[in-house]
């Protein structure tokens, strides 16, 4: 492996911590109207505060602070918003049961992918490079630096609900979440049907289905 490619792996295992922020929907600070950056902002500090609490380290501290991290991004994150863009045109055949199933089940796997592994966190540096709104819909641009000194870009995609906005896509270096689960999940439902993708994502969150609906990774430079 090269060099390159060996910095870009531990950057992407780094970006888990950052990821975690997708379960969130931003409560903008106090006197604030709620500028997209800042919400982000505020959702990626208090993450990373949980990570470097000193009362939390260690493995015997793993539980609650997995716990912690849940409790502070799950509750208020867009998750029917995120689901619906990526089932994309099947969303509208599903009942209100399937989907109500399909949010579940999408939403453990993103957790599956991500707050699982933000114990990967060492203090990179997120930097916030400025933001675009058009109406309700925002991006906020970020990146990662890392410990060697590798730069990786994060845009997140936002929607806006009443005073908050809602992420409901992230893009690491040029690779949508959204994206990437939508062409897998169109896939199984192509060659197959609905009924065998909601299995598969069962199994895969049992831990059954090693090889299927896997997490994107950045596109190589």
């Amino acid at each position: 492996m090269s060099r390159r490619s060996a910095e870009r792996r531990d950057a992407w295992g780094v970006l888990a911590v950052v990821l975690a922020v997708l379960f969130a929907a931003w409560a903008p600070r106090e006197g604030h109207a709620g500028a997209a950056t800042d919400q982000v902002k505020v959702t990626v500090d208090q993450v990373l505060k949980i990570l470097t609490d000193p009362s939390l380290k260690g493995d015997a501290k793993l539980k609650e602070r997995r716990a912690k991290i849940r409790q502070a991004v799950v509750q208020r994150f867009g998750f029917t918003e995120m689901s619906k863009r990526s089932l994309g045109q099947h969303w509208a055949q599903r009942t209100p049961k399937e989907r109500e199933e399909f949010v579940r089940l999408f939403t453990d796997l993103l957790e599956r992918a991500y707050i699982n592994r933000v114990d990967g966190y060492t203090g990179e540096q997120v930097v916030y490079l400025g933001e675009s709104v058009d109406g309700n819909f925002s991006e906020v641009r970020t990146k990662i630096v890392t410990k060697k000194s590798q730069d990786v870009s994060i845009v997140y995609r936002l929607l806006k609900n009443e005073a908050n906005w809602e992420v409901y896509d992230v893009v690491v270096e040029g690779v949508s979440l959204v994206n990437n689960y939508r062409t897998q999940f169109a896939k199984i439902i192509r060659t197959s049907s609905y009924e065998e993708l909601v299995k598969k994502m069962q199994a895969k969150l049992a831990g059954e289905e090693a090889g299927e609906l896997e997490a994107p990774k950045p596109k190589a430079r």
